[in-house]
């Protein structure tokens, strides 16, 4: 029995095959830039290396399609049929405050979902399209939609309020959702297992870092605080989010520049071109910042060293929130492989117990290990994540549940 997850962005769609008996990757890869000339197709499979090829897609149908024959392929044998799949687990951005955990697809949870749209246009439509594609080329198979927000449901209401006016959350349910929860879900529970202790007896701070970024408190399994808000973009500074900002700049901006006075373009330019590429003029990638502040960009190390400092602020606060911490860790794209941006965060934090081995840091690994010195009260991990099993997880749990 397999399952099947999918994740698709706005010109994206990655998916994951896996072997639901032993959990066991089975084939992965992702077809980018959908509906453009330079479009292409990266896939890989436990029995061949990776592949990638130039391809014409013109909608997330026609991906999800290459995609299904990719499978099928006789030379590789990942399945014989579709058949083989069980069940397919979407990856949704933001479930808003109609789902609290995952759902399998009905043509009612789709109307529900369409209604989230406003809430996180970047990313809602595009999945809502992929589930569409899924259901075209895959037609009888189960889906189950699986959200970012769900984990982070155990928010006390002092937290995920905002101090409007109550009425705004009664009618228009605007509240703190928190974003990124199938990862800090995941790699909260591997930090239990490195730390050898119950995850009902833990305090952790869990820092996903990759071109959008979050924070988590999390207090004997259960989330108390998160750093994203209503939608991905408040918090720490992004590669191209501007993260926490005065809200007066919004109202400033509306009445000195015509062209800002719809909200499209202000999404635009606080999703879009803000943060890292914002201030650095240069790039959203953490690598092309670094590589500039090796060669004295002053903007590069500006957007360097804002990132940092936000995240030092929300790891801070977290920790006097939760009276003592017993892990941080880092995870995703930036969180795993940047060692730099790992050792400008937990410089100076000595005061809160956080003492990292600089050496053990800069090692080059893709493995789950420890990078604080031994005397550190609070111990530091690494820990790739793994969003794609989780919701692999989530998708069976559903679908037996539901028989």
């Amino acid at each position: 029995m397999k399952a099947l997850v999918v994740n698709c962005g706005s010109s994206s769609v990655k998916y994951t095959l896996f072997e639901l008996e032993n959990e066991k990757k089975m084939a992965w890869g992702l077809i980018e830039c959908i509906g453009l000339p330079e479009a292409f197709y990266k896939r890989q499979t436990i029995n061949s290396e990776e592949k990638k090829e130039a391809v014409k897609v013109a909608n997330h149908t026609e991906a999800v399609e290459l995609i299904i024959k990719g499978l099928l392929d006789k030379n590789k044998a990942m399945i014989s049929d579709v058949s083989e799949i069980a069940v397919i687990g979407h990856r949704i951005v933001h479930g808003g405050d109609k789902f609290s955990k995952s759902v399998l697809v009905t043509d009612k949870v789709k109307e529900e979902l369409k209604e989230c749209f406003s809430i996180a246009p970047l990313h809602t439509p595009a999945h809502y399209a992929g589930i569409l594609a899924v259901e075209k080329m895959l037609p009888g198979i189960p889906s189950v939609l699986v959200f970012d927000t769900a984990f982070h449901q155990t928010m006390p209401d002092y937290a995920y309020m905002y101090a409007l006016p109550y009425e705004f959350y009664e009618k228009d349910h605007i509240r703190r959702y928190g974003f990124h929860g199938t990862s800090h879900n995941y790699v909260s529970q591997r930090a239990a297992v490195l730390l050898r202790k119950p995850l009902s007896e833990l305090k952790l701070i869990t820092a996903h870092l990759g071109n959008g970024s979050s924070i988590t408190a999390i207090e004997n399994g259960k989330v108390i605080d998160t750093s994203m808000g209503f939608t991905p973009l408040q918090g720490v500074v992004m590669g191209t989010r501007c993260g926490d900002i005065d809200p007066a700049i919004i109202a400033y901006l509306i009445g000195q520049y015509p062209h800002y006075k719809d909200a499209k373009t202000l999404n635009d330019l606080m999703n879009k071109k803000s943060g890292l590429a914002g201030v650095s003029g240069l790039s959203a990638d953490m690598r092309d910042i670094l590589k500039a502040v090796s060669e004295g960009n002053k903007k590069a190390q500006l957007a360097f060293n804002m990132l940092v400092y936000s995240i030092k602020k929300y790891i801070s606060a977290y920790y006097g929130i939760l009276n003592g911490v017993d892990a941080l860790i880092f995870t995703a794209g930036i969180g795993e492989n940047s060692a730099p941006v790992r050792e400008s965060i937990c410089k100076n934090l000595s005061v809160l117990g956080i003492e990292i081995d600089v050496e053990k840091n800069k090692e080059r690994s893709s493995e789950e290990r420890f990078i604080s010195t031994n005397s550190s009260k609070v111990k530091v991990l690494v820990i790739p994540t793994n969003e794609e099993l989780m919701i692999a997880r989530e998708s069976r749990k559903v679908l037996e549940n539901n028989k």
